[in-house]
């Protein structure tokens, strides 16, 4: 006889914890690895198990955006929140070095950010006690089992905003459901980016579901950014070809692939998407007898050494949108080894066609509409997407590829002003 729901759900929460529980340690021993290359991970380790100094005033609306795209896109639902509510106070929560400094930018008087604690029973119970927001808003895909448990005991409303749920992870969820199903059920409103995503999650558990779009459409690039990128592109005597936010495993065969291209090349300028990566990708270049410049060397205008480099290192953070508008072209990284795909949309809105390889399932959506707009193509893997990106930037028509990217971004915006509306409207949260 299997066990009754409730029974099943309550063992599976209460096992987790117990697991999470014996990987503090561990979990901890990471960060301050981390915190090698990335000193932030050693401040205020103390959050991460949720033990905070002084207290908090009660009632501010928490945000909690894990990484630097989160965070990025959440810039444009704090804007609209602010909108209909000027007085609002926010809670800012991430996860990750990167987000935490973007998020900075976002932070007015009276506001607070601190990092998300590990999802163990205390923690989350301690932070939610001490900060007592009146809303929590989680961004995409950080369903955290405790963490919403203890909100719901904690009487915290929770929304899942900008949500999204690919075919691989509802698999993955489905083997997973005494534990997901419960804290997809607890949510109050799920703001999903597609109907698709809609679909999954309400198959999924999540009860009140809406299409709102996707955030991403409304970041918009810094002004400043895009023009220093298109003057370093118009310095050069040469077309740039952008490897953007490239993963582990992906950059060896692009620059196989690069280096087998007969002289003269445009310049390669990839961007690595992990900080702690950006030492590693520059001794692959090296090793693969390429001549490299770090962007971190100079600070306005590239030397005239890197006029003769084979490749730029973008090794530096918050300049994606310089990185695009210095492009004739990118190539998307996660997407040429099975990981999901990066964020196409932010290039779009840079007026840089993209290329893309097999796997964008985290952005199944957007990639398709891309493709369909003809700010972006697929191919089947590196070796075709450089044949692909050479041949493309020769082509006296990649003025209209880049006209149909910027198209593209801006014909889908307004997300963050649904979003806003449909939290500002929840019964029991209003001002």
């Amino acid at each position: 006889m299997k066990p009754s729901r409730p029974i099943a759900e309550a063992a599976a929460l209460a096992l987790y914890s117990a697991a999470l529980r014996l990987l503090i340690p561990a979990v901890l021993l990471r960060y301050g690895w981390r915190s090698r290359a990335e000193p932030m991970y050693r401040q205020a380790m103390p959050q991460r198990l949720g033990h905070y100094l002084g207290a908090a005033e009660p009632g501010a609306l928490w945000v909690h955006a894990v990484s630097l795209g989160e965070t990025r896109a959440a810039a444009a639902l704090i804007e609209a929140l602010r909108a209909l509510h000027p007085g609002m106070r926010l809670l800012l929560t991430q996860g990750t070095a990167s987000g935490r400094e973007a998020g900075k930018a976002l932070l007015r008087e009276g506001d607070t950010q601190t990092w998300l604690p590990l999802d163990t029973p205390g923690a989350v119970r301690r932070f939610l006690r001490h900060f007592r927001p009146k809303l929590g808003v989680l961004m995409e895909t950080e369903i955290w089992p405790n963490l919403l448990h203890a909100a719901q005991h904690e009487h915290v409303p929770m929304v899942l905003a900008n949500a999204r749920l690919s075919e691989k992870s509802q698999r993955k969820g489905e083997r997973l459901a005494p534990l997901l199903v419960p804290a997809l059920r607890s949510l109050r409103l799920v703001l999903a980016q597609t109907a698709d995503d809609a679909l999954r999650l309400s198959a999924s558990g999540a009860r009140e579901v809406r299409v709102a779009g996707n955030l991403k459409f409304d970041m918009a690039p810094a002004p400043t950014l895009l023009a220093r990128g298109r003057a370093w592109r118009d310095a050069l005597a040469r077309k740039v070809v952008l490897a953007a936010s490239t993963r582990e495993g992906e950059e060896q065969p692009l620059l196989d692939a690069w280096r087998a291209l007969a002289p003269p090349r445009p310049l390669l300028l990839i961007v690595p998407r992990h900080p702690q990566r950006f030492d590693e990708v520059a001794r692959l270049v090296q090793a693969s007898g390429l001549s490299i410049l770090r962007r971190s060397i100079w600070t306005d205008a590239p030397p005239q050494a890197a006029h003769a480099a084979d490749v730029w290192l973008g090794d530096s953070l918050g300049e994606m949108a310089l990185y695009y508008a210095a492009a004739h072209l990118a190539l998307l990284g996660g997407s040429f080894a099975p990981l999901g795909g990066q964020n196409l949309i932010e290039a779009a809105a840079c007026g840089c066609p993209v290329v893309m390889g097999p796997h964008t399932f985290n952005f199944a959506d957007a990639a398709q509409l891309a493709i369909a707009a003809g700010a972006a193509i697929r191919v089947a893997g590196f070796a075709e997407a450089v044949a692909c990106a050479v041949g493309l930037v020769g082509q006296p028509d990649l003025a209209a590829w880049s006209a149909r990217a910027s198209a593209f971004a801006a014909g889908h915006r307004g997300a963050a002003q649904r979003m806003a509306l449909a939290i500002a409207n929840i019964d029991d949260v209003r001002p």
